[in-house]
């Protein structure tokens, strides 16, 4: 009975992220679904892969909210979208897939080690030089690949990944958070179909679940976090650039810890 409430404070949470800084709130979902489905008593052996899963879905519906904000102010680079979701769709495809192979306890500790210098390098401050503009969108779609593999396999939007490197490419922090918001939809998207394909039939699933996609969590988690994530975006070219850059840094670095200390 308290399942619904709680759906709903983790969509908000989850949607006020990906307004604000880009991320897509997986890192918030995976862990409350994974105590909530135990609780449920959902059998351990498929908690993991129906959190994840449920978790790329509402994904779809927090970033889509997100992006449509940023991309009304002006803030999504539409060339570093198109050639960054040219890699990651297919990729997210394959990673949902690859997931149901992997050790979920390993890939949390690389992911966790590599989130640890991707918050220690924002925080500091430091820039790399700039690339010509000739060649700013030059080669995104490999990268763009690696990202969406690696996010649907953790249940997340890739924006812990995708921010700091668009960061890193000389894009300023509002865009970056804009554009990251954008891919993760199709990110996402593609990202469900595998999970949806892969957990098809598994015989431990609850009644209420197609595939990997657990669905009282998917409907409470979306419908609150479309609403906070468009109010989200909103707020988000109010806060000082300076500012946006150290709370996403925080974000990570808080991500991190929990990943590499279990």
């Amino acid at each position: 009975m308290l399942d619904l409430p709680i759906y709903l404070v983790t969509g908000a949470l989850a949607g006020t992220a990906a307004g604000l800084l880009g991320v897509g709130g997986g890192m918030i979902i995976v862990p409350v679904l994974l105590l909530v489905f135990e609780l449920q008593g959902i059998d351990p052996a498929i908690t993991t892969h129906l959190a994840i899963g449920t978790s790329v879905a509402t994904v779809v519906v927090t970033t889509a909210g997100s992006a449509r904000g940023h991309y009304r102010l002006g803030a999504v680079d539409t060339a570093a979208f198109l050639r960054l979701a040219a890699g990651m769709i297919p990729a997210a495809g394959a990673g949902s897939v690859i997931a149901g192979y992997l050790p979920g306890e390993v890939l949390q500790r690389v992911f966790g080690g590599f989130l640890l210098l991707v918050s220690l390098y924002m925080l500091s401050g430091w820039q790399p030089r700039q690339r010509p503009t000739s060649d700013a969108y030059h080669g995104l779609a490999v990268p763009g690949a690696g990202i969406g593999a690696l996010s649907t396999m953790l249940g997340i939007g890739g924006g812990v990944i995708t921010v700091p490197y668009l960061l890193w490419r000389g894009v300023a922090m509002h865009r970056a958070v804009g554009t990251s918001a954008a891919t993760a939809v199709p990110l996402s998207l593609a990202g469900t179909v595998g999970y949806l394909v892969g957990g098809w039939g598994q015989p431990q699933l609850p009644a209420a679940a197609t595939g990997y996609l657990y669905w009282p969590a998917f409907l409470g988690v979306a419908a609150a976090s479309l609403i906070a994530s468009t109010l989200a975006a909103r707020l988000a070219h109010r806060v000082p650039a300076a500012r946006l850059r150290r709370l996403f840094s925080a974000v990570l670095l808080l991500v991190a810890l929990r990943l590499l200390l279990g």
